[in-house]
């Protein structure tokens, strides 16, 4: 039988050359829809003169048929399949370069109607790449034009290697699952379904993960939100680590709930130090000024421009990583002369995201899910339960508290006034120790300042340690069976306490 290539791609960059290839090395080219129209010129079949029936409804039914399927999953070695081959005229199809219907673009697109994308789930691609992966002993198939040059080389040192048509038959599959999976992530509308398919497409591959001896990669959500992390634009520096990527994530999490200039300090996912003021410059050196010490190689993230003056500020100290909407011309001038600072800008308007989003954790031989805590301030119904109130000013800050302890590890203790944080215990055992941390960062600061909380306290001894430091208020959520007694703790030291009724867990 004459050797026979199988080309129907919507991604067409390279096809022409890869089948002129082809057709030089002795393949018969049989051909579908537009792509024949594109080789054609090189004496291309119509798959219809193979097939002799003429695609039907629309186009949607043009290769589902044995002359096509007959001739990819034919066993060669088998005298009964090839018998049956040789009987009803089918010829054997050895190379298959397919990919698929654009579903991934169509949905990404504005206003698109769900009749256009239903017509853009493709039905003969996946079965004729499932079909041509499944006979990877006779049958190479390609879904990425990246591999055109390394087959033609191939069939030009003798053929294909079944090294490389197994390798090509993987990323197949890949290619079909990770297809079906964008598919019914779209039309899935149940938080957790009874079976959850995703997929990811690979950025860059990363030096190492956490630790030089673990090896890293940075995936991406096939539609990804142009406000991520991952959607982040690198305008200078050395590239970025899983360490980095990891608290810049956590930086942009947090700097995301204020509206006002603010600025985050992150290290090891932890805010270090959190301002916020009338400007970015002013915001960014409350920021530095919460923790001059933790902040050292820390990851900085910002909500408005980067000015001259925070750029001068920043340029003091050994930074990793800024991302920022955007950076003046004056700023980025004083930045890029530092050579490994990484300087990134994520969405200019830095939105934040209503999309019903999940946050993922691995577990062993497992997967938790859960909904992101996007909860905040204005969602919860404040009560007042000590004898003294909390003045406006006070809830302000408060407010601010409450809003960066959300994003530090439990059990979490943060410290704020005057529009800057002032003192963070993270991620400690139990909270006295978490508020012990906080008000050793805070010194001489405590005195005066708003506690928050991320949960609620089991006993009175947070509020004793708060008392003997002067600190006048305290937030958090409430809901201890012992809440009287550190309410007639506070009572007793003249603290007015809120309760928000919700709490903010971080693991």
């Amino acid at each position: 039988m004459k050797k026979r290539a199988l080309i129907s791609v919507s991604n067409k960059d390279g096809v022409l050359e890869f089948a002129r290839g082809l057709a030089a090395a002795g393949y018969e080219i049989v051909s579908t829809g537009g792509t024949f129209e594109v080789l054609k010129t090189i004496g291309a079949i119509n798959i219809s003169d193979v097939t002799g029936f003429a695609e039907i409804l629309d186009g949607r039914v043009k290769t589902l048929h044995p002359a096509i399927h007959g001739g990819l999953l034919a066993v060669r070695d088998n005298p009964a399949h090839m018998e049956t081959l040789k009987a009803h005229g089918i010829n054997t199809i050895d190379i298959v370069a397919v990919n698929l219907y654009p579903f991934k673009a169509t949905i990404s697109k504005q206003g698109v109607s769900e009749e256009e994308v239903i017509e853009n789930i493709d039905i003969g691609g996946p079965s004729m790449i499932r079909s041509a992966a499944k006979n990877q002993a006779s049958v190479a198939v390609v879904v990425d034009p990246a591999d055109y040059v390394r087959v033609l080389a191939e069939i030009e040192a003798g053929g294909v290697s079944r090294e490389t048509k197994k390798a090509l038959a993987a990323k197949a599959f890949r290619h079909t699952a990770a297809y079906d999976a964008l598919i019914a992530a779209h039309f899935t509308k149940d938080a957790y379904p009874e079976k959850l398919t995703l997929t990811y497409e690979l950025q860059q591959p990363l030096r190492y993960g956490e630790n030089p001896h673990q090896g890293a990669a940075l995936y991406a959500e096939p539609v990804c939100r142009a406000d991520s992390i991952v959607s982040a634009k690198k305008l200078h520096g050395k590239e970025l680590s899983y360490c980095n990527l990891a608290d810049a994530d956590a930086a942009l999490a947090c700097v995301r709930e204020f509206s006002m200039p603010a600025a985050v300090a992150v290290k090891h996912q932890n805010p270090c130090g959190v301002g916020i003021g009338e400007t970015i410059g002013e915001a960014y050196a409350r920021a530095f000024e919460a923790d001059p010490v933790s902040i050292f190689g820390g990851i900085i993230a910002l909500n408005r421009e980067v000015c001259k003056k925070a750029a001068e500020k920043m340029s003091e100290i050994f930074l990793e990583v800024i991302i920022a909407p955007s950076y003046s011309d004056a700023a980025l001038e004083i930045l890029m002369k530092k050579k490994n600072l990484r300087l990134l800008t994520v969405s200019e308007k830095f939105p934040v995201s209503d999309d019903a989003e999940q946050k993922f954790s691995a577990v062993s031989g497992g997967l938790l899910i859960q909904e992101a805590d996007k909860k905040g301030f204005d969602d919860v119904t404040l009560t007042f339960p000590t004898k003294r109130k909390p003045t406006e000013a006070e809830l302000k800050t408060a407010r601010f508290a409450w809003t960066c302890v959300k994003h530090i590890k439990s059990n979490g203790i943060l410290l704020a006034r005057d529009n800057m944080t002032v003192g963070i215990g993270p991620g400690q055992t139990n909270r006295v120790g978490a508020a012990k941390i906080a008000i050793g960062d805070a010194g001489d600061r405590a005195h005066g300042a708003v506690l928050a909380s991320d949960a609620f306290f089991p006993m009175p001894d947070t509020v004793e340690l708060a008392a003997s430091y002067g600190i006048e208020v305290i937030i958090q959520p409430g809901g201890s069976i012992k809440d009287q007694d550190s309410i007639d703790a506070c009572d007793k030291h003249g603290i007015a306490m809120i309760f928000t009724g919700m709490r903010h867990f971080k693991h």
